[in-house]
């Protein structure tokens, strides 16, 4: 039946541990090296990674204060400019108001003097009325 050789037997075991030994050297160790480099550089790039978003938050937060600063100073542009304005408008109102304040005096002392000189000519007409208001009771 079977028959056990030894010869053969030792040649297939040396035959086992040189192919043991060139299968370590050629595939298990440089896949072993391998994967402690990928390992190694997998680590790197998450510690590189911590540090930008460490690094990220500061620049957020240093862009957040940035817009603070410049939405401030917008608004301190924007309320200078309507005070600006306002103070503007304030004093055309008020040199527009003394203009009217004047034309209004003018006219007040236009209008007495017209009424004086109306007044002077009605009286200077009084006799002619009174002379045409006899005629016409007379005709009566």
């Amino acid at each position: 039946m079977l028959d056990i050789h030894l010869p053969l037997m030792l040649f297939v075991l040396v035959l086992f541990l040189i192919l043991l030994v060139l299968l370590n050297n050629m595939l298990f160790q440089p896949l072993v090296k391998f994967m402690d480099d990928r390992d190694a550089s997998i680590a790197k790039d998450l510690e590189a990674a911590k540090g930008l978003s460490g690094n990220s938050d500061e620049l957020n937060a240093q862009a957040e204060e940035n817009i603070n600063n410049a939405k401030a100073e917008a608004a301190a542009i924007r309320q200078k400019a309507i005070d600006e304005e306002k103070a503007s408008a304030a004093g055309k109102v008020e040199a527009k108001q003394k203009e009217l304040n004047r034309k209004y005096e003018n006219f007040i002392e236009k209008l007495a003097s017209d009424k004086e000189d109306l007044r002077n000519s009605l009286m200077s007409q009084m006799p002619l009325f009174k002379e045409s208001l006899k005629a016409k009771f007379s005709k009566l």
